[in-house]
C-alpha cells in the first residue's frame, strides 16, 4: 500500500486505509506519518476524503497509562487525529462497535475545503441522502447511526483534547 500510494499517478475521491496500528516496527508505521498524509492528500481530488483506522476507541487512555505507575501511553487515537489535523482542514475522529474486537474502534475522517458539520448532519436529512443514493436499504447504517458514531464518550474527547503527539517519519512515536 505504501509503495502503491507513493508511486501512483491516480487522484481518488476516497483512500480508506483498513491496516494494522501504528506499532514499533509493525508493517504499517509509515503509512501513519505526516509525509504519508501529505503524500495521499495530492492523490484526493478537489471534495476527495481520507479514512483511516485508528486503534481502539473506548477505554482511553488505557489503565495502564493514568496515575503514579504512569507507562507509555499505547494509544494512537489521540496521534492519527493530530498527525491528519497537521495536513487536512476538517478532521473528524468517529467511533464503531467491532463486535469481533469486543470494543468500539476509532476512525478518522479527514477532507479539505468542506463543510466539517458531518457529525452534526440531522437524522432526516442523512436518512434522505442514502435514500436518494441506495437501491436497496441498508442493513446498519442510517441518520440516527450516524450520528452515534461521531458522539465521542467524555474519555475519548478527553484524551483526544490532551494528546498532543504526532507521528513522522523520524519520530513515529511508537
Amino acid at each position: 500500500g505504501y509503495d502503491y500510494l507513493l508511486n501512483t499517478d491516480e487522484i481518488f475521491d476516497i483512500i480508506i486505509m483498513d491496516i494494522s496500528d501504528p506499532i514499533e516496527a509493525g508493517p504499517g508505521i509509515m503509512l501513519y506519518t505526516k509525509e504519508l498524509y501529505e503524500h495521499a492528500k495530492t492523490r484526493l481530488s478537489p471534495h476527495g476524503v481520507f479514512v483511516t483506522q485508528a486503534g481502539a476507541g473506548d477505554a482511553i487512555p488505557p489503565p495502564h497509562s493514568i496515575g503514579d505507575t504512569k507507562q507509555q501511553d499505547t494509544t494512537c487515537f489521540g496521534p492519527i487525529r493530530n498527525t491528519l489535523a497537521t495536513v487536512f482542514d476538517c478532521v473528524l475522529p468517529y467511533t464503531m462497535s467491532i463486535p469481533s474486537f469486543g470494543s468500539d474502534w476509532g476512525f478518522v475522517m479527514a477532507y479539505n475545503g468542506h463543510d466539517a458539520a458531518w457529525g452534526t448532519v440531522p437524522h432526516a436529512t442523512l436518512d434522505q441522502l442514502i435514500d436518494d443514493a441506495m437501491h436497496d436499504e441498508l442493513r446498519m447504517y442510517d441518520g440516527i447511526t450516524h450520528t452515534r458514531m461521531f458522539a465521542l464518550t467524555k474519555p475519548v474527547r478527553k484524551q483526544l483534547r490532551d494528546d498532543t503527539r504526532i507521528m513522522t517519519k523520524d519520530n513515529p512515536v511508537f
